[in-house]
């Protein structure tokens, strides 16, 4: 079965004694900002820990979503998106700046680890080509300044056709047309001490959509569900490869949320792992796959407060969730379990989740005119139990603990993996050259 749907890889040439080989491999999560109705920061990391999520990948530095991640200890790998690329080639005091605003304000609070300069730039953005390895250049400068370079390692993916006669990939090699780009990135390279003789293998992108028009007749729920399930059960079992079995080969999924406003066809929308909301789009199959909630929560949504909601329109529909929506709100009431903490926000959450609950969680019981969202983390708290709960706090999952792992390694990476042979898909190789720092 000949599948078109394409699986991004990053090759990430790390510093040997950063990860050990014979470690323990983790399952990470790409996160698109291509949402009509994107979630709130603290909404996405409220669900980032339900999952025990610990490594992400982002494809711009969003400061709102880099707040939100600060003290959760998720390791974070930051991007400069292509249509920024051009100024910070050109100018230190512009790289400085976007290390200033995008790193350097947000460490060591938020534990960023890597910077992916650009992505697929040689073919995309041909004419930024001449200047990557200056952007770079100029980014590792700037975090050598700020002593951050032992840190935070540094990187640019490109896409497969620098690479020709892929197939078998023992015989691949690099399109000689980008020796002027490719040659000095490599020697950057040696400046700054990268080691072939170990070098870990990670994952950056690998998934499955989950719907698709017409003529995308494999994409499926079924079959995303196999493919993703499998994939991460190889992973967390530290399976390897055929070539190097027994060796991690960690992963980020692509990816955490459906993108709608993604372009091109029905496929492209539909790679994420839950909706917008925060329901999941299909329940992993892990049996086995490593760390499994006993408890299986799989069908437990909440309703809660959005956190940007207008306080007055909170209260209007707390009024009418405990009045005309006929609301149990006795819980709420001063001595009650849930009466702390005594503000509209957590008040109307338990509210919201009650009707939410009443109802059966029917489409458009969790709205309260746009001040409530459903989420896949239970709100309870010490004795306060709400309604739909199974007794535990944060243990909605998407069927397993997505991160067991106690490894160190940092974010921009890659090899494909094509678990248990169950499809064949035609590739994007992606070579992730990072600088060593």
């Amino acid at each position: 079965m000949f599948i078109t749907f394409m699986a991004v890889l990053l090759l990430f040439f790390m510093l040997p004694l950063s990860i050990s080989a014979s470690g323990d491999a983790f399952i990470g999560v790409n996160i698109g900002s291509d949402i009509s109705d994107m979630p709130g920061s603290t909404e996405i990391v409220s669900l980032l820990k339900a999952q025990s999520i610990q490594h992400v990948r982002l494809y711009d530095a969003d400061r709102a979503l880099l707040l939100a991640l600060a003290n959760t200890g998720i390791r974070v790998t930051v991007s400069v998106p292509n249509d920024q690329l051009l100024g910070i080639g050109q100018s230190n005091a512009t790289a400085a700046n976007w290390v200033t605003r995008n790193v350097i304000a947000h460490v060591p609070a938020t534990n960023i680890t890597a910077i992916c300069v650009g992505s697929e730039v040689l073919t995309t953005l041909p004419n930024a080509a001449p200047i990557i390895v200056s952007a770079i250049n100029f980014i590792h400068s700037a975090l050598v300044a700020a002593n951050l370079d032992q840190q935070i390692k540094i990187s640019s993916p490109h896409s497969s056709s620098i690479i020709l006669d892929s197939f078998p990939p023992s015989q691949a090699f690099f399109n000689r047309t980008w020796n002027p780009v490719m040659v000095p990135m490599l020697k950057f390279l040696q400046s700054t001490d990268l080691n072939f003789t170990n070098i870990p293998i990670m994952v950056t992108e690998s998934g499955w959509p989950s719907k698709g028009d017409s003529s995308e007749s494999d994409a499926t729920v079924d079959n995303a569900n196999t493919y993703n399930s499998n994939l991460i059960r190889h992973v967390l079992n530290n399976t390897g490869t055929p070539k190097h079995p027994g060796i991690a080969v960690s992963t980020y999924i692509y990816e955490l949320y459906n993108e709608d406003l993604r372009s091109g066809p029905v496929s492209e929308k539909n790679w994420g792992l839950f909706y917008a909301n925060g329901e999941p789009v299909y329940t992993l199959h892990l049996t086995g796959a490593g760390i499994i909630f006993a408890n299986d929560t799989t069908n437990q949504t909440f309703c809660v407060t959005k956190s940007n909601a207008d306080p007055k329109m909170l209260q209007a529909a707390l009024d009418w969730a405990c009045g005309p929506g006929k609301v149990d709100c006795s819980p709420l009431l001063q001595g009650q379990p849930c009466y702390e903490p005594d503000n509209v926000v957590a008040h109307s959450t338990y509210a919201f989740n009650a009707y939410y609950q009443k109802m059966d969680k029917s489409p458009g019981s969790c709205d309260f005119k746009g001040v409530a969202t459903v989420t896949t983390t239970d709100p309870s708290h010490g004795s306060c139990i709400f309604p739909g709960s199974h007794g535990r706090k944060g243990t909605r999952t998407n069927g397993t603990s997505l991160a067991p792992s106690n490894s160190t390694s940092s974010g921009c990476l890659s090899q494909y993996h094509d678990n248990g042979g169950f499809f064949t898909s035609s590739l994007i190789l992606v070579l992730l050259l990072c600088a060593v720092v």
